[in-house]
């Protein structure tokens, strides 16, 4: 009998301990917008952009509530992928809720229309009150406890493969190039997580002919776990040629019910090769029940929203487990064979 509560304190006692050993990413439902918040095993935190601005600090109460769940306290970084109101407007509130050390952005806004100085200037004020890191492709973010590696900044990729990158790409042949796309979209930073063996991508807005610099003749990336669709699921973004070259097992769309989650994108992203599932922040009211993942993999079904997330928690060796915050729906990934 001793044996036996022996046994089971010690299962209980190694729960938590193999749970500090992963690296939980949280995407917050921010309608339409970005909020993803990473906290590494080594207690670290990294929030990649803040949502919208006003709504009563909507967003930030949500990201906020979402820090609290996970046990942050503080924002060590805050990444702003680039400067539009659904991405950097909610700093100053955010600011108000939760200290931040560290800001990491691409340098100055593209924009200098009135609206886009204002939005900046706001971001700036804030901004300054901190530490500051300007990011170019190529660089790393020093977020203790997981690599943090920007493949594009202020329109510009990464120009040699990453470690196991660079095989040719046959989709290129039949991808056309856009027009240029001029806004802060294209100067989106964009970053490569990686954990041990598990690998997520997070582009931000960054538009059609960037995403193809990044993967066209060659593929500069290599093969993701988990693809964070870029510019929230819209057909601007998500060509096929960059979808389907980093052939994720897991799709998260950041979409909200009437923007993000376009058909032809969510089709995109559906035939890549080696998808097993989608999973969305919003069932995509004009994208029909076809094109949207199965009720079970959404967050929000209606417009009306509520304070939910989807998580992720990876593991070292590659397996990682996705959960939706609505209904509990759990699936695990094992490892890559």
């Amino acid at each position: 009998m001793r044996t036996f509560f022996v046994t089971v304190l010690f299962v209980l006692l190694s729960v938590p301990a193999r749970a500090a050993q992963a690296l939980d990413v949280y995407f917050i439902d921010v309608e339409g917008g970005q909020a993803t918040l990473f906290l590494t095993p080594a207690g670290k935190s990294l929030l990649v952009d803040t949502g919208w601005a006003d709504f009563d600090g909507r967003d930030a109460d949500r990201i906020a509530a979402v820090a609290k769940t996970a046990g942050v306290t503080r924002l060590d970084y805050v990444l702003i992928t680039h400067y539009h109101l659904d991405h950097v407007g909610g700093v100053p509130q955010l600011a108000e809720r939760l200290p931040v050390g560290t800001y990491v952005d691409h340098g100055h806004s593209v924009e200098t229309d009135p609206e886009g100085t204002e939005l900046f200037h706001a971001y700036v004020q804030v901004r300054d009150r901190a530490s500051h890191l300007i990011v170019r492709a190529g660089d790393r973010i020093p977020v203790e406890g997981m690599d943090v590696r920007v493949v594009a900044s202020t329109g510009q990729g990464i120009s040699r493969p990453l470690a196991g990158a660079g095989d040719p790409n046959p989709l290129c042949a039949s991808t056309k190039s856009r027009v240029v796309d001029p806004s802060e979209n294209a100067q989106s930073v964009g970053i490569l997580i990686q954990f041990g063996q598990f690998r997520m991508i997070d582009l931000g807005d960054l538009t059609w002919n960037k995403e193809l610099q990044l993967v066209c003749p060659s593929n500069l990336l290599g093969r993701v776990d988990v693809y964070l669709s870029t510019h929230h699921g819209l057909d601007e973004s998500n060509s096929p040629a960059i979808v389907h070259a980093l052939r994720p097992r897991v799709a998260i769309i950041n979409n909200g019910s009437t923007k993000g989650g376009s058909p032809e994108a969510l089709q995109t992203i559906r035939t890549s090769p080696g998808l097993e599932d989608i999973w969305q922040l919003h069932y995509a009211r004009d994208a029909g029940k076809e094109n949207n993942a199965p009720e079970p993999f959404i967050v929000n079904m209606d417009q009306e929203s509520r304070v939910s997330w989807i998580k992720l928690e990876a593991q070292a060796d590659g397996q990682f487990t996705v959960t939706n915050s609505r209904n509990w729906k759990t699936k695990t990934y094992l490892p890559r064979p």
